[in-house]
């Protein structure tokens, strides 16, 4: 897939639809992957969300319109996709600064406008990763679904609560695993939700050859809370992380989508991804952390 194909293709379509009624869901499907994919390497790739890109191109024609006095505030509020004249005042004035009576009376605007994605190269940063072939591999994880839009501000305090739950924490949790729903039963084109599940390779809590081929278990052996995972055989890109866990995997996830993706021999399966945190003091300098992704061959 390539990324920056598909991040410009939706931005043409928010263009073409921002007065129209859509969102994360909407966008995605247009360029045919989930809204969990197109969430993350949007942000990443553009700094803001879908929402905000969104929002604020919105509000940006809206402010030129009202500027030239051709609309009235109530028709720009219905056109640019807000219920009532006073939601539409409140995010004018928070996004440019005035409200729309004083940019009627001469106040200055703000603009913000269309983003285009290109490959810029800006110095020579090194990648260390790795491509291994991995089996079957069955996950034990206590699992919540999320939504896209709020995932990054609740799958951290998920970490939290894991970590704080006497019953959870017993299980060891150095594995976060998205199941993006791409496979069967998978949730990527009925919503904007994916699993995402804390936990560790099922067979260091419940030994080798316990679960099944089909990722069942005997009845009473999964501890409370938790579930199986099962992921198929892949091959997977291993990308090493170096520093603090938070910034060190953010700082890798930005590197792959705008630095490895556009160049590399290989295209990410839109399946599973699986960050992995090494033993060690996870606010070090030099704390060890992965990111492994599925991935194939391109062409």
């Amino acid at each position: 897939m390539e990324w920056i194909k598909v991040i410009n293709d939706a931005i043409e379509f928010m263009e073409k639809n921002l007065t129209e009624e859509i969102g994360l869901l909407e966008v995605a499907r247009s360029v045919n992957i989930s809204a969990f994919h197109f969430h993350h390497a949007f942000t990443i790739m553009t700094g803001i969300t879908p929402a905000e890109y969104i929002r604020n191109r919105r509000l940006t024609l809206a402010g030129a319109e009202l500027a030239d006095g051709s609309s009235k505030i109530i028709d720009l509020a219905l056109k640019y996709g807000y219920e009532t004249p006073e939601s539409f005042t409140k995010a004018f004035s928070r996004f440019h600064g005035f409200s729309p009576m004083q940019v009627r009376k001469g106040s200055p605007l703000k603009s913000m406008n269309r983003y285009t994605v290109r490959i810029t190269i800006d110095g020579g940063t090194i990648m260390e990763y790795k491509i291994e072939k991995w089996d079957e591999l069955d996950l034990l994880v206590h699992a919540k679904d999320f939504h896209a839009e709020t995932s990054d501000q609740e799958i951290p305090a998920f970490w939290d609560e894991y970590f704080s739950n006497e019953a959870t924490k017993k299980i060891p949790g150095y594995l976060g695993v998205c199941a993006q729903g791409s496979g069967p039963g998978g949730l990527a084109d009925k919503s904007d939700v994916f699993k995402y599940g804390i936990g560790c390779r099922a067979s260091d809590v419940l030994g080798e050859g316990v679960v099944a081929a089909d990722g069942s278990v005997p009845a009473g052996s999964l501890p409370e809370g938790f579930e199986i995972i099962h992921i198929p055989a892949y091959t997977w890109a291993v990308f090493k992380c170096v520093g603090p866990a938070g910034e060190a995997i953010s700082e890798g996830w930005d590197k792959i989508y705008k630095e490895w993706l556009p160049s590399a021999d290989y295209e990410r399966i839109l399946d599973y991804d699986i960050e992995n945190y090494l033993p060690g003091d996870s606010s070090a300098a030099d704390y060890v952390c992965e990111i492994c992704l599925p991935v194939k061959k391109k062409g």
